[in-house]
């Protein structure tokens, strides 16, 4: 979420989120998501052998992970669905004029495809030469309302691609082709990435997406013209008792960098981010907006997510480039700097203003690659995977020291008593 986005969203949101899905105190179970999910578009699943573990694909909104669940489809899944936006599904665009979906349709879903930048001199989600304002921002077709072509599935995963042409801001052509592969991981294999012992009692889904961004076009795209990054974002369900937490690489900010990016829609306060130690800590409870972000120099390549009240911790991960990398900046302005973008990213949603309901709410993880400088035919890849893990406490405090170096304890003290367990 951008601050010109939420902007836009104060002055949409009398007429558009009166329908937006609230917390409840009962959430629908998986098998129910994806049931309603059916009765509007069609879904792919893609399981392990047992069937326990299981990830909903929508192809119609660019193969998007939609939810998934790591055990009985009776409990709730772990991707945040806007049911009220998935009703109204992709009206013609004279029906849209005047609401959000005019510009952006937030179906949700816990892992989908972007591109980056957002805004800036280079962004695809303006016209070439208009104002940086929300009136004239618009998310692109190919990655907002046209599906991508679902080439090949089998068990355990799915592939899909789309070809199609973009035009920045500066009037530079973009002929872009997406191959996106989404491939269900075994869970305690994916945890030995960072503890060899999986504590006994797990019960986990883990997916794997390999997205790949090509320079389709006959002209090279390089940072004068303005380069193109893959971004995948995650919607998932806030709880009160919800904590992202980002490990940073130490160092002197004259050397590294600032340690967080807070600054998308003005400070946030000490009751919703901390740093602590190594350690960035935001709370996620869907009560209010905010978005912070981790540049390259400090990222460690993991983000996660403990809910306290939930017993759900979420790792999200991605592979680093190898060597120094470009991230495009997609501030809503004319800038000095169009390659000093975050890597890793967090949202909070909440009310955009006083006496407006939340979009969601949801809170956001998100990554991206470099901005790719490609040649004709040549290829920028970025590997993203997802984690959903409950079980034993003992068991799940092991997984969180080991992949993100702090244990459940300490993430509910930061901003206790909100965050205590029960």
């Amino acid at each position: 979420m951008n601050v010109g986005l939420m902007v836009g969203l104060m002055c949409a949101a009398a007429s558009v989120v009166r329908g937006a899905t609230n917390m409840a105190p009962s959430l629908p179970s998986y098998d129910e998501d994806v049931a309603f999910l059916r009765r509007h578009v069609e879904v792919v699943e893609i399981t392990d052998e047992s069937g326990r573990a299981r990830v909903a694909v929508v192809p119609a909104w660019q193969g998007r992970v939609a939810t998934s669940t790591s055990g009985s489809g009776a409990v709730p899944g772990y991707g945040w669905l806007n049911r009220s936006v998935i009703e109204r599904g992709i009206r013609p665009p004279a029906e849209r004029r005047g609401t959000l979906e005019d510009h952006i349709h937030v179906f949700g879903g816990e892992e989908r495809f972007w591109l980056g930048p957002e805004g800036g001199q280079f962004s695809v989600y303006f016209p070439p030469g208009a104002p940086f304002e929300f009136e004239h921002w618009r998310v692109p077709a190919p990655i907002d309302t046209e599906p991508f072509e679902l080439v090949s599935r089998a068990r355990d995963h799915v592939r899909f691609e789309q070809t199609f042409v973009l035009t920045n801001w500066s009037g530079h052509l973009r002929v872009c082709r997406v191959e996106r592969t989404i491939q269900l991981l075994d869970a305690r294999a994916a945890l030995a990435t960072w503890t060899p012992s999986v504590p006994a009692g797990i019960e986990g889904v883990a997916y794997e997406t390999d997205n790949r961004l090509t320079n389709a076009g006959e002209t090279p795209w390089t940072p004068e013209t303005g380069l193109l990054s893959i971004w995948i974002l995650g919607m998932f369900r806030p709880s009160a008792a919800t904590t992202v937490v980002i490990p940073v690489r130490p160092g002197p900010e004259a050397v590294v960098g600032p340690v967080v990016n807070d600054a998308y829609f003005g400070r946030i306060p000490s009751n919703y981010l901390a740093v602590v130690g190594n350690h960035i800590f935001f709370r996620a409870d869907g009560t209010r907006r905010g978005k912070i972000g981790v540049s390259p120099r400090r990222s460690l390549g993991v983000a996660g997510s403990w809910a306290a009240d939930l017993g759900v911790l979420t790792l999200v991960t991605y592979v680093p480039p190898e060597g120094p990398a470009r991230y495009v900046n997609s501030a809503w302005e004319l800038q000095t700097d169009p390659y000093n973008g975050d890597v890793i990213n967090a949202y909070n949603d909440g009310p955009p203003a006083p006496n407006l309901p939340p979009l969601g709410p949801f809170y956001e993880i998100e990554t991206s690659s470099p901005g790719g400088e490609l040649a004709p035919g040549a290829t920028l890849r970025h590997v993203s995977r997802t984690c959903h893990v409950r079980g034993p406490r003992a068991a799940l405090d092991a997984i969180a020291r080991a992949a993100l170096g702090v244990g459940l304890d300490q993430i509910e003290r930061v901003f206790a008593p909100a965050h205590a367990a029960p």
